[in-house]
């Protein structure tokens, strides 16, 4: 089954021409790798693609190759519309509810609803990016050096450096690989994870100041005001989640990012093998893994938090 679909989208990529490609709004480095990897290998071949993400690049992935080509919005027309790394079609933003449906969903979350014409989800694979290193060569791309940097970038940042419980002796070998062809594992591993602004820092302070732990939770909160006196440019919790997924003796940890048109984006991590904190997120119409997994809720910070807390107790028997 698998066979026959990666055939069906190869002669999907070689047919098209004019191809749009867009992945999930609040991008991490997973979601731009493949992206950027999907989107260049293409361009080598000839194709006119365009990406695009509704928030555009993060400042902490701007160093990557063709970053400059990605746009908040598609131009003109297309005949191929391709989603990477979205678990639901909601989450590529507003801009694309009319859009109509994708010809090509490729994506690793378990929870993905399978939204497009042709769906590659493979659940079992670390990152999006791991799929696609896996299945360019076959629909007949070229992995360039900038494209693998792309792709080594989403195995790095969805492994969290393969610090994650599913990483795999296969991942390892999907970055050997990678690095063969000349890109600097150690340079992105610095940019993707470890180097932060000034105002991101400041904003993670804000951050672990609001630490909190009960029931075997742990976790902090972002304000709008924490993020305005930060001066942090972003929407999202800096990676403060992987921060917090370090502190010992807790079973599930947690970030609450207030957003400003009344909306809360929740992260979760798993800091316990066992626990599945993918059937939490998808309660709260979110999505991801077992362990790790994200939803947006709209509504005020403390309603919001106070309900998520509770359901996250009561579903993982906390």
């Amino acid at each position: 089954m698998n066979s026959q679909l990666t055939g069906e989208i190869k002669q999907r990529l070689a047919a098209a021409n004019k191809i749009v490609i867009v992945s999930h709004v609040r991008p991490d480095g997973d979601a731009i790798g493949s992206l950027l990897a999907l989107g260049l290998a293409l361009r080598d071949a000839g194709k006119s693609v365009q990406m695009v993400l509704a928030d555009g690049v993060p400042s902490s992935f701007k160093y990557l190759e063709g970053s400059e080509l990605v746009t908040k919005e598609p131009q003109g027309e297309h005949d191929t519309f391709i989603t990477v790394d979205c678990a639901d079609f909601k989450r590529t933003g507003k801009l694309f509810e009319n859009f109509g449906q994708p010809d090509i969903n490729i994506d690793h979350h378990k929870t993905n609803e399978k939204f497009g014409k042709l769906n590659l989800i493979e659940a079992e694979e670390v990152a999006t990016a791991a799929i696609l290193t896996n299945h360019l060569p076959e629909w007949g791309l070229t992995i360039t050096k900038p494209v693998a940097a792309a792709l080594l970038t989403g195995i790095i940042t969805d492994t969290l450096g393969f610090r994650t419980s599913n990483t795999t002796p296969e991942a390892l070998r999907q970055s050997a690989a990678l690095m063969e062809l000349g890109v600097d594992l150690p340079n992105i591993y610095m940019r993707a994870l470890v180097t932060k602004t000034f105002s991101a820092a400041k904003y993670w302070g804000a951050g672990l100041s609001s630490l909190e732990s009960k029931h075997g939770i742990v976790w902090g909160t972002l304000t709008a005001k924490d993020r305005k006196a930060a001066n942090y440019s972003g929407n999202d919790d800096a990676d403060l989640i992987n921060m917090i997924s370090a502190i010992d003796g807790n079973k599930v940890g947690m970030v609450f990012v207030q957003q400003n048109d009344e909306h809360v984006k929740i992260s979760w991590r798993a800091l316990e093998a066992g626990v599945d904190v993918s059937q939490v997120a998808k309660h709260f119409n979110g999505g991801g893994h077992a362990a790790a997994a994200g939803a947006d809720i709209p509504g005020s910070l403390s309603e919001v938090q106070k309900e998520v807390l509770k359901k996250t107790r009561e579903m993982l028997n906390l």
